[in-house]
């Protein structure tokens, strides 16, 4: 399958998985291919020990305008069954994303509409041109942002979410990074400029360790909204306890006190990814 055709594009540098969705004549908006292409292309980037970090883009103008209308047209016959499977699929794909066992970071230029706003909240980290712009468009069509509605209730809390699940305003960069789902604007256009921040960015991460970035990763879905009773406290302390005698987390602490950089850090890291 060439460029032109394969809907997600992978390019490996060093430790780093770039992912692109690869429909840019659509703004690269989803169909049933697409879903299943990402979905299996995470699945094996999760389980590949090389990979260290994901940045996940959009080729083109658009980083992802949501649900193509052919697709759309064809799901306008199928029947509930049939519905529910296909939605299964795309909630699917975004259960990968965000259970990914890695760092991950969205790089959003352009449009970012209803799944693609999905996909930006399930990632980690998402960094954004200024000219990005973000709505969850469904209500209009008279349907419901459903599957990704955890991801994004969890990036901009429930408050924000009622306003812009109900009223399907469109909002800029700057509102997403006061809502929280972007967490830095770079400027209009440049994406060198946001290359370059998320080249930073990479080798803070790449800094690491691969195990204890998985760890805190669970460590957050674990935590995140429960009250601290007893049970979070005990589940906090064996947590670290398992850690600090993890092979990693000995030779961490060793290089630490030894002054040294540990095993897991290659000899430089910058302008590698």
């Amino acid at each position: 399958m060439s460029e032109t055709t394969n809907p997600v594009l992978v390019e490996q540098r060093g430790a780093v998985a770039h992912v692109s969705l690869n429909r840019p004549e659509l703004r690269n908006a989803f169909d049933d291919t697409l879903i299943a292409t990402l979905t299996d292309t995470l699945r094996r980037l999760a389980s590949d020990t090389s990979v260290h970090v994901l940045v996940l883009g959009g080729s083109g103008t658009a980083f992802c305008a949501g649900a193509d209308l052919n697709w759309m047209k064809r799901m306008a016959g199928y029947t509930r069954e049939q519905n529910y499977e296909d939605a299964l699929g795309l909630a699917g794909m975004l259960t990968v994303l965000a259970r990914f066992p890695k760092p991950t970071i969205a790089r959003v230029h352009g449009p970012a509409f209803a799944g693609g706003m999905g996909l930006v909240a399930a990632c980690d980290i998402a960094l954004a041109t200024a000219n990005a712009s973000f709505c969850l468009t469904e209500v209009k069509l008279g349907l419901s942002p459903a599957t990704i509605s955890p991801y994004v209730i969890r990036a901009i809390g429930e408050r924000a979410a009622r306003r812009y699940m109900l009223t399907a305003e469109r909002f800029d960069a700057h509102e997403a990074h006061r809502l929280g789902l972007v967490s830095e604007v770079l400027p209009a256009g440049d994406t060198a400029a946001l290359d370059a921040r998320i080249g930073a960015l990479l080798d803070e991460l790449l800094a690491g360790g691969a195990g204890a970035q998985r760890e805190i990763k669970e460590l957050i879905d674990a935590v995140a909204g429960r009250t601290v009773d007893d049970a979070v406290i005990r589940d906090t302390a064996r947590r670290i306890a398992e850690i600090r005698v993890s092979e990693e987390g000995r030779e961490g602490i060793a290089a630490f006190l030894g002054k040294r950089k540990p095993t897991w850090l290659a000899p430089a890291t910058g302008g590698k990814h």
